[in-house]
């Protein structure tokens, strides 16, 4: 993700900078979930994530209002990668937990 969006991703609306999770999930993530059977995500190349950046680009793939995917559909779509394994668990806890 560094590598392809920002080294430096932050923020969680397009108020916030061009880099924020709104402009990720909005341009980047959605249409290659729609337009792919698996996404494969490479999280370490950015220098950090903050809670708002995540919760806002991955919870909001499931939310209402900004949605359209369940969790059980970015279970079988979407691929994190990290050697940062609570990074991983924290954003499926925000997809796992913000349809509700």
């Amino acid at each position: 993700m560094g590598r392809d969006f920002s080294p430096c991703p932050g923020g969680r609306s397009r108020d916030d900078g061009p880099w924020c999770a709104e402009a990720f999930r909005e341009d980047t993530l959605r249409p290659a979930l729609d337009a792919e059977d698996v996404v494969v995500l490479h999280l370490d190349c950015a220098e950090g994530y903050g809670s708002s950046f995540l919760s806002e680009a991955f919870g909001g793939l499931v939310r209402p209002g900004t949605g359209g995917f369940t969790p059980e559909e970015l279970h079988r779509k979407l691929r994190l990668e990290s050697r940062d394994a609570i990074l991983v668990r924290e954003i499926w806890s925000y997809i796992d937990h913000a349809h509700a």
